[in-house]
């Protein structure tokens, strides 16, 4: 068994989408590989760091990524395997990649509650928080605007004294 902490920069671009691991961006892998019956085992954890932009207001975002994987590497015979031991080396590029790339958020936000943008001015919603948007009116119902909740009272008392009319 034998333990490595290895840093590196990002090879390029990892990722699609609304974020991603820049390219340069410092990869660290702590690895624990092992040699089984069947190969070399590689178990570890990276941690990096993801950018891009928010899913719901388009701010820019950068969060930590944090993403354990274990992966056997065969020593080269007669079964296919997708990955093998090349000359005692293990090349841990792609199961590292593939985790971190599997463990970023599809829909990134910039904080849980992000309201995201104001559909009518495009203006982040966030910045207007003293503020009530006003939801636009639709014309088929603007005469109900006028309508309050007196004309229902007045209605109300008006129809009590018709009741107490009709049963004097």
């Amino acid at each position: 068994m034998r333990e490595h902490s290895i840093e590196f920069p990002a090879p390029e671009k990892w990722g699609e989408g609304l974020v991603s691991i820049a390219e340069g961006e410092p990869v660290v892998v702590d690895v624990r590989l092992e040699s089984v019956h069947e190969g070399i085992l590689a178990t570890g954890h990276v941690d990096t760091e993801y950018t891009g932009v928010c899913g719901r207001c388009l701010t820019d975002i950068a969060e930590a990524v944090q993403v354990e994987f274990q992966e056997l590497f065969a020593y080269p015979g007669g079964e296919a395997t997708d990955f093998e031991v090349q000359d005692d080396h293990v090349d841990l590029e792609t199961p590292v990649r593939d985790a971190i790339v599997l463990s970023l958020p599809f829909q990134p936000v910039c904080q849980p509650d992000c309201p995201g943008l104001d559909p009518a001015t495009g203006e982040r919603l966030a910045d207007n928080a003293g503020s009530e948007p006003r939801a636009p009116i639709d014309p088929r119902w603007a005469a109900l605007q006028d309508y309050t909740s007196d004309h229902d009272e007045a209605a109300r008392a008006a129809g009590r004294d018709v009741e107490n009319t009709e049963e004097s």
